[in-house]
């Protein structure tokens, strides 16, 4: 039996929060799908799903990748709606978290569930098997959890959750469609209760307010500590429970209560009183602009326990565990936390020590391996490491001693001893051969599933490394490599934020030479976001001040002649686009022979916020594709009107399918959904274009240009911009030349022009913007703040 899951047609059942970001996201990668949820008391039946699809597009983070997204989701209700199941593939029941509702859901659906499809439950905690005893004896074996993490578009981890019915080829396949085409990580979990990533999560921030009573520290303080200093998210803990609602905290809580009796840190699992008060009071956090935070005009209030009242958001750090927390080594690190007699760093110290304690206990029962732990923590919670991994990191042997004797002398939340398998001899639970599993007492490697093989560089574990490809050529800004025996090279950049200067400029041509020479295809692609956040800017401002205009032109020609490579190469040349692209970043996928964008791609010719156009060969670009569009006959300016706006607004867009909207990107080029495997997806792309006989374009010699009607008719625009005091004099210059580059010049409208021509242009708009003062000031203010500057 092919253990491949088709997906044609998807339902979500419930169309709360999640369920309706979870059919949102189906949508985002291309899968027909359907949303269900009860009839509504009056009106059109399916008002409820209605609603639900338009509150889409008001939620932020953006759910839907494109606007015009929302109105392909199909509404539907339990009453009439049922027949639409049977053309279903994949059914993910998505409703609140009841059992007896969720079981009663499952009886009134399972006639009309498919032979073939797969029923998924999407829940945060409660038991799959449970779940799975009400299902008709056909479906048990088509059944399972799949808990995805909110917001679902862009939270990685999705948990997959076996009942013991589950059949292994049901899940394989599951694993795989969540992989590709959603684009997630997954994890399998015990059903037990919470799975992994809630059990660990929740329980650490139950430890943090615990230990934030026991040191006396404000919740600031706390969350100035909890934050990016320890590799945590900025939301850190308390901020992290005004985003998830108070309440859904509490609930949390209360399932942990219920349903963990036997835990040794049971008695932790209670509402602490402030919180239980301030969800009485109706402040639930973010969604009710109150809770452990609110807002007071531009200032951010926190709540302040002794006082009982809201004061201005201070946290107040301790120099010294600011200093001792900047220290790189984890071993060094931790050793000073566990000697300082500073409230801030033995709060650290306990709070590590009590999740260290709880994950070791627990990893038998939850998961399989500690990889599972670590890959949860760090997928759902944005943790940089797992527990296990900064346990390891910090010496494992050292650290497990520390935890015992704090056991011993009854500091530590409970009195549980360490499992025996800690003491071992071992110094962690991660190695090259895998990672340890207590339940087979043994190192297992990562899943066989060939999903996995899409992923040439995987997220690496603590002690894991995958190998690099020999080096082809290098040089001070990039380095070009390869996989032994293999026909595709790929191009990094070695640069801080990958940004371009000289050194990368001529390692790209050097680079193209080789491909040319040695190779059938060249991928441009980084080995951690972001693709480029475009031209190293103080080296141009560095020209510009010491009066090198020489020098400046040159360099401006420079990067023009290699976008032009890029387009020219005989070799399909194709980028590989994750995270930012900005300026000559963007320009560079522009000219290559096709890009591959991951979804969260955010793309922009965003030039215009520091004064300046583009001069990478984007604007040049964007008149080649108006006139390409436009045809012998039709409307070069109507093309261009999109591309106009999105380049003299600098807007960058939120994901690669906006790209396509703002014109930045081409209709044609492929969008994929896991980041981790952009690479397998551009080599494969550039290897399939070598195949079919890649040649370059042949030079664009007719460009049809909007000339000097087209720059009228901009210029009217940015007049009622300017006269509405919408846009400043300076951003009318720039915008004004912009619109002169992209029509072509002051030519006639529809005037035949060269690239040359366009190249040309865009080069003498530049360097004029360049050397005037408010250009200047915005760069620098640029550099100084990474704000734009309206002047």
């Amino acid at each position: 039996m092919s253990n491949k899951l088709l997906v044609r047609r998807a339902a979500v059942l419930g169309a709360g929060v999640m369920g309706a970001q979870i059919a949102a996201h189906l949508t985002n990668a291309g899968v027909d799908t359907v949303l269900f949820d009860l009839p509504a008391k009056e009106g059109d039946p399916n008002g409820v799903v209605t609603r639900a699809i338009a509150n889409l597009g008001k939620l932020s983070p953006a759910p839907l990748a494109g606007k015009g997204l929302a109105a392909r989701i199909i509404p539907a209700n339990y009453d009439d709606g049922l027949e639409l199941l049977k053309d279903c593939d994949i059914v993910i029941e998505a409703i609140a978290e009841r059992m007896d509702w969720k079981q009663d859901l499952y009886r009134k659906i399972a006639p009309f569930v498919a032979d073939h499809a797969v029923l998924a439950s999407n829940t945060s905690g409660l038991g799959i098997n449970a779940l799975a005893d009400v299902l008709p004896e056909q479906l048990r074996h088509r059944f399972c959890g799949v808990h995805f993490f909110n917001p679902p578009r862009y939270m990685h981890l999705a948990e997959l959750i076996p009942a013991r019915t589950t059949d292994k080829a049901v899940l394989e396949g599951l694993e795989t469609f969540l992989t590709t085409t959603l684009g997630k990580g997954v994890v399998v979990a015990k059903d037990t209760p919470n799975f992994i990533g809630n059990r660990i999560g929740v329980f650490s921030m139950l430890a943090a307010m615990h230990h934030t009573e026991q040191f006396g520290l404000g919740f600031d303080t706390v969350d100035a500590l909890t934050g990016p200093l320890i590799g945590r998210p900025k939301s850190a803990t308390y901020r992290t429970a005004d985003v998830v609602g108070l309440d859904t905290m509490a609930h949390v809580i209360k399932t942990m209560a219920d349903t963990l009796p036997d835990d040794p840190w049971h008695k932790y699992f209670k509402t602490p009183k402030w919180l239980a008060a301030l969800i009485e009071k109706g402040a639930l956090g973010q969604k009710t602009r109150a809770g452990v935070y609110t807002k007071k005009g531009k200032d951010i209030l926190v709540l302040d326990l002794k006082a009982q009242d809201y004061r201005a958001s201070t946290s107040e750090l301790d120099a010294d565990v600011a200093t001792l927390l900047k220290e790189r080594n984890p071993a060094k690190k931790f050793a000073a936390l566990r000697a300082s007699q500073h409230p801030q760093a033995k709060f650290l110290w306990a709070c590590f020590r009590d999740t260290f304690h709880y994950s070791a206990c627990h990893l038998e029962s939850i998961a399989d391996t500690a990889r599972d732990v670590d890959l949860a923590m760090r997928w759902g919670y944005g943790w940089s490491m797992g527990p296990f991994e900064s346990w390891q990191a910090a010496g494992w042997k050292q650290v497990a001693e520390w935890i015992a004797e704090d056991i011993v002398a009854g500091k530590a939340m409970s009195t549980a001893a360490l499992p025996d398998w800690v003491f071992d001899g071992r110094e962690g639970v991660h190695t090259s051969e895998g990672s340890y599993s207590p339940a087979r007492n043994d190192k297992v490697p990562r899943s066989s599933n060939p999903v996995y093989a899409r992923q040439r560089f995987p997220d690496p574990l603590l002690g894991e490394s995958f190998p690099q490809g020999h080096t082809v050529f290098e040089n001070d800004g990039v380095r070009l490599w390869a996989d032994e025996g293999d026909d595709i090279a790929v191009l990094s950049f070695k640069t801080k934020m990958h940004t371009v200067n000289d050194h990368v400029l001529n390692g790209i041509q050097e680079a193209i030479g080789i491909a040319e020479r040695d190779f059938r295809g060249l991928v441009i692609w980084q080995p951690k976001e972001p693709f480029s956040a475009g031209a190293d800017l103080s080296g141009a401002l560095g020209l510009l001040q010491a009066g090198d205009l020489k020098g400046f032109e040159a360099m401006v020609a420079n990067f023009q002649a290699t976008s032009q490579r890029i387009k020219y190469s005989l070799v399909p040349v194709v980028a590989a686009v994750r995270g930012l692209a900005l300026g000559g970043g963007c320009e560079f996928q522009m000219h290559a022979a096709h890009t591959v964008f991951a979804l969260e791609s955010y793309i922009g010719l965003v030039e215009a916020g520091v004064g300046l156009l583009p001069a990478g060969g984007g604007l040049k670009e964007l008149a080649v594709r108006a006139s390409d569009k436009a045809g012998a006959t039709g409307d070069v300016f109507a093309e261009l009107k999109t591309a106009f706006e999105s380049v003299a607004m600098a807007k960058v867009a939120t994901s690669a399918v906006e790209a396509k909207e703002l014109k930045l990107a081409r209709d044609g080029d492929t969008v994929v959904f896991n980041a981790f495997e952009l690479l397998h997806v551009a080599k494969a792309q550039a290897l399939a274009l070598a195949e079919s006989g890649y040649r370059p374009p042949l030079p664009a010699r007719n460009i049809r240009v909007a000339g000097d009607v087209g720059i009228a008719t901009f210029k009217m625009l940015l007049v009622n911009m300017l006269e509405g005091r919408f846009i400043s004099p300076h951003d009318y210059e720039i915008a004004s030349r912009i619109a002169t580059v992209i029509c072509g010049g002051e030519v006639d409208k529809d005037s035949l022009v060269d690239e040359d021509w366009l190249i040309r242009l865009e080069r003498e708009h530049f360097v004029a913007l360049a050397q005037m003062p408010k250009t200047q000031e915005r760069i620098a203010h640029m550099l100084k703040t990474g704000k734009p500057l309206r002047n």
